[in-house]
């Protein structure tokens, strides 16, 4: 298991929800670290949601997979530290 998955698995244990924007932070590094920089089409005007998570991932492009799994895992240890 690597450290992102751990992290990932860490998250569930947040006793209160992190706020959008942080929800969005999180995706975007998770999938910076996992899959790489964001080549995927953008959704459609009518998928908001989508458009918001393909946003997050997009903006990240350009960091390396190992400097956003880095990323990853503190943002997670700060949330946990700060929600629970």
């Amino acid at each position: 298991m690597s450290n992102v998955e751990a992290a990932a698995g860490r998250l569930k244990s947040l006793t209160k929800r992190p706020s959008n924007e942080e929800l969005l932070e999180l995706y975007g590094l998770y999938k910076q670290a996992t899959v790489g920089d964001n080549k995927t089409s953008k959704p459609g005007m009518f998928d908001m949601k989508g458009q918001f998570k393909w946003k997050a991932w997009k903006d990240k492009s350009g960091i390396s997979q190992e400097d956003a799994a880095e990323a990853y895992v503190a943002l997670v240890d700060e949330l946990i530290g700060k929600l629970n």
